[in-house]
């Protein structure tokens, strides 16, 4: 429903209210120019995002492009600052939940590529949980 409609809509129920003929009439007309007012208030309200990675900031993007959201970018923001001017409840009900899901295969992916590309093409394991620091340092260090 567009703002128009609304305040279309709008007029027909205040003229209804100020006509209402019982008390009945009058609350219901009351309660509808109540809803409407909310609907007409919910429009779109700028909110940022930062992201720590180019991947999830171009995996955004499609997501709210894909969603009629237009995203952008003020001069001088970072490339991982992403602006948009939606309804709160299209960005949490909708676009983050995807967002949020879609990101965990992103990184399982690319985690599953770098252990690949380690193993075979460096001959390694690339474990890090197995360093410890050289014996020199840490010699120095008790007391």
């Amino acid at each position: 429903m567009t703002n128009a409609e609304i305040e279309e809509k709008l007029a027909k129920l205040e003229a209804l209210f100020r006509r209402a003929g019982t008390a009945g009439e009058a609350k219901a007309a009351g309660a509808a120019l109540d809803r409407l007012a909310k609907r007409k208030r919910k429009e779109p309200a700028e909110q940022g995002l930062t992201f720590n990675n180019p991947w999830s900031v171009r995996l955004f993007v499609a997501l709210c492009r894909k969603h009629g959201v237009q995203p952008y970018r003020y001069p001088r923001q970072r490339r991982t600052t992403v602006m948009l001017r939606a309804e709160a409840s299209q960005l949490n009900d909708v676009i983050l939940p995807q967002f949020n899901e879609l990101e965990e295969e992103l990184y399982t992916y690319v985690d599953d590529l770098t252990d690949h590309l380690i193993a075979n093409g460096m001959g390694s394991d690339g474990d890090d949980t197995t360093m410890e620091a050289p014996r020199a340092l840490t010699e120095g260090k008790k007391r």
